[in-house]
């Protein structure tokens, strides 16, 4: 069972959008990556295409390091480390801050 998944609460514990929150919208686990929405935000040169007649500077998202990030705590909002525990024959993702169940 992977600690992060896709849609969870993080927080940005460095680079240049240190402390910035937002959802994971896609993860890349053989990278050890992850596509947060709104953060870390790129201006890239794109050429003239059909769907984009006129090209130019576009901004996009880039990914960031597992290491960079960590899930936000439901009951105290701030970053904590995930543990897995094993409740009624089911794996679940417990925020070691607060001790509470992740969706």
């Amino acid at each position: 069972m992977q600690k992060i998944k896709v849609d969870d609460e993080i927080i940005v514990l460095a680079g240049k959008d240190k402390g910035k929150t937002g959802t994971v919208s896609k993860l890349f686990l053989k990278k050890k990556r992850v596509l947060i929405a709104g953060v870390n935000m790129v201006k890239k040169a794109m050429k003239p295409t059909q769907e984009n007649p006129t090209g130019g500077i576009v901004e996009i998202e880039q990914t960031l390091h597992l290491s960079n990030i960590a899930v936000v705590s439901p009951k105290t909002s701030k970053a904590t480390k995930v543990r897995i525990e094993n409740k009624d024959g089911k794996n679940v993702r417990i925020a070691v801050a607060c001790g509470s169940v992740l969706k």
